[in-house]
């Protein structure tokens, strides 16, 4: 009953913490955020503050999703220290209940957090990251400046024999109009025989309609023509398949994108790596959790000087950085997706269940 009882109090310590810690950092990261919305497209036709903070809005739940692991390692550390300093704990160990006992209600919350960061938050995240690309490419159209993105498209495609590779630098509606393209066609060598430099392509039924295109060909003076086709074999479904981004696809969606891109013939290590990902975030939650807990404890017991508690903050940093540097690896195919994502997991949380075991039970 006391261990019960005891097990609420510490959950409901742990879940005020967090909620406390998220709303600081949700508010900070709206700040700046609108801060740089401002500085970046106050220039452009359709901007108001309204809207821009209606942007940022939508852009927050992605920034804080990728703030949550660490976030969470300073709420178990906050939340050990302060019950440290009321005494709370040294009370819980003189009643004869353990380190893993009390620690229970803080992994149970961590894991928590991890499931609502992957069924709410991510979701949330998807849907604002792809309202908030196309808000931003309006605003830009409407100023008639050219679309800015990050993410470049580069497409192969072989029909009728001829091999072909089209780059843009940005697109719309799912990849059926590039903008600002450029078009390398080779021939069986493998050497360049033409290149088409177009404001826009189109994709129509069977073949792509480049407007306002620069044709250059090897010897020849370049010629501009209004228009012109180019035959292809592509598909819209393909084009959205190979052109997602993992960080715009929700949870919910990653299995099916998986086997679509894969009926496609694509590539779904990215998505694939972001599935894992999202998946293995509550087990990296409780690992960041026992992490704080391996200095917090230490600090009260001993009387440990600030550089543990400071070991501890880059033990977590460490530990993420890791994980989304191998993450990269994984997205790249130089690692299997699983591995890449799921060992660092463990050996974090083996690591920390360890060190516990070592300081608590010798």
């Amino acid at each position: 009953m006391i261990a019960t009882t005891l097990s609420r109090y510490f959950f409901r310590r742990y879940v005020s913490t967090a909620g406390w810690f998220f709303l600081g950092v949700c508010g900070i990261i709206f700040l700046a955020d609108f801060s740089e919305t401002s500085r970046r497209l106050s220039g452009l036709d359709g901007y108001s503050v309204p809207a821009a903070l209606l942007f940022t809005a939508m852009r927050t739940p992605l920034i804080f999703q990728q703030t949550i692991p660490t976030l969470t390692l300073f709420v178990g550390m906050t939340a050990l220290i302060a019950l440290n300093r009321r005494h709370e704990l040294v009370v819980t160990r003189a009643a004869g209940i353990s380190v893993w006992q009390f620690m229970t209600p803080f992994a149970v919350g961590a894991l928590l957090i991890g499931i609502f960061a992957v069924m709410v938050v991510n979701p949330l995240a998807a849907w604002g990251q792809r309202e908030s690309l196309s808000m931003e490419t309006s605003w830009r159209e409407a100023s008639g400046r050219a679309p800015k993105s990050e993410f470049l498209p580069w497409i192969r495609q072989i029909s009728g024999g001829q091999d072909t590779i089209i780059g843009a630098k940005n697109y719309r509606e799912e990849g059926a109009e590039l903008i600002d393209v450029v078009i390398f066609q080779f021939d069986e060598n493998g050497r360049v025989t033409l290149r088409q430099d177009a404001a826009k392509a189109k994709l129509e039924d069977g073949y792509w309609m480049l407007t306002d295109v620069e044709e250059i060909r090897p010897g020849e003076i370049p010629s501009r023509i209004e228009s012109t086709r180019l035959d292809t074999n592509l598909r819209q479904e393909y084009l959205q398949e190979s052109l997602s981004q993992p960080e715009t696809v929700a949870f919910y969606d990653l299995l099916r994108k998986i086997e679509v891109s894969r009926s496609f013939g694509l590539s779904t290590k990215a998505l694939e790596t972001q599935f894992h990902s999202l998946l293995s975030l509550p087990v990296l939650l409780v690992a960041m959790t026992l992490i704080a807990a391996t200095v917090s404890l230490k600090f009260s017991r001993f009387a440990q000087s600030r550089s543990v508690i400071l070991g501890g903050i880059v033990s977590g940093f460490v530990l993420y950085v890791v994980t989304v540097l191998v993450k990269a690896f994984g997205s790249s195919g130089a690692v299997p997706p699983f591995v890449a994502v799921w060992v660092p997991v463990i050996v974090a949380t083996a690591l920390g269940a360890t060190i516990l075991l070592h300081q608590e039970d010798g």
